[in-house]
C-alpha cells in the first residue's frame, strides 16, 4: 500500500449473462484446483450452477478452455444458487443453497452439498444422486430462531473448518444475520455443522 504503483484498476467484466443464455452470471466463487489453476463457479436458478476455467494471469475467462461446465441443477422452479467449492482430501465439495431467500422469517433457503473426484464433476450427494438431477445432501436447514440459512462459504483453517452463512432471525423482525458454525466431517467424509 505504501508504493506509488499500488492501486486497484478496473479490468472490465469477467462474465455476464445475455439474452438467450440458460444460465445466470451471479454468485461468483473462485476455486483453485489441485494444480492451483483458478476456476469460476457461478449461477442461480435457470440452468443451475456452472463452471468456467480462468486465466491465472488476467483473472478473466480462459481463452484456451471455453467449456461451460454444468455442475448442478434442479427441476422447475430451479431454486439453486450460491455455489462454494472446496477441496478436501480426495474430493471437491460443492455447497449450494436450495429454495428461497430474502423473505425474512418466511425464507426457505437451506444448504446442500455434493462431492466429486474432479472439479468439473460429476457431483453426487450422499445417496449417489447426481446434483445435475436435483441431488444434494442437507447440511443445515431452518429451525427454531433461525430461518432460511444459506449462501454459504467454507473457511478452511489448520485447526478445522467453518461454515459461514446467513440466516433470518425470527426473534428480531426476520433480519438477515451472519452465522458461523464449526464444520465437522463424518467418517465417510460428509460435512455437518456442530451444535
Amino acid at each position: 500500500p505504501a508504493s506509488d504503483k499500488y492501486r486497484w484498476m478496473d479490468q472490465g467484466k469477467v462474465i455476464s449473462s445475455n439474452v438467450g443464455d440458460d444460465w445466470n452470471a451471479i454468485d461468483p466463487d473462485v476455486v483453485l484446483d489441485e494444480r492451483d489453476q483458478p476456476w469460476l463457479a457461478f449461477g442461480s436458478f435457470w440452468g443451475g450452477i456452472k463452471l468456467r476455467k480462468l486465466d491465472g494471469e488476467t483473472g478473466k475467462l480462459s481463452a484456451q478452455d471455453q467449456t461451460l461446465y454444468s455442475l448442478a441443477t434442479r427441476p422447475t422452479p430451479g431454486a439453486i444458487e450460491a455455489p462454494n467449492i472446496i477441496r478436501k482430501n480426495d474430493y471437491y465439495y460443492l455447497f449450494v443453497s436450495f429454495d428461497f431467500c430474502c423473505r425474512g422469517k418466511d425464507s426457505t433457503y437451506n444448504i446442500r452439498v455434493g462431492r466429486a473426484r474432479r472439479l468439473t464433476g460429476p457431483y453426487v450427494d450422499r445417496s449417489g444422486k447426481p446434483m445435475m438431477d436435483g441431488g444434494g445432501t442437507l447440511v443445515v436447514t431452518g429451525a427454531g430462531r433461525w430461518a432460511g440459512p444459506g449462501h454459504c462459504s467454507v473457511l478452511q483453517e489448520k485447526n478445522g473448518d467453518w461454515l459461514v452463512y446467513h440466516a433470518y432471525d425470527t426473534e428480531w423482525r426476520g433480519v438477515a444475520t451472519l452465522r458461523i458454525a464449526a464444520l465437522r466431517w463424518d467418517p465417510e467424509g460428509w460435512p455437518t455443522i456442530s451444535n
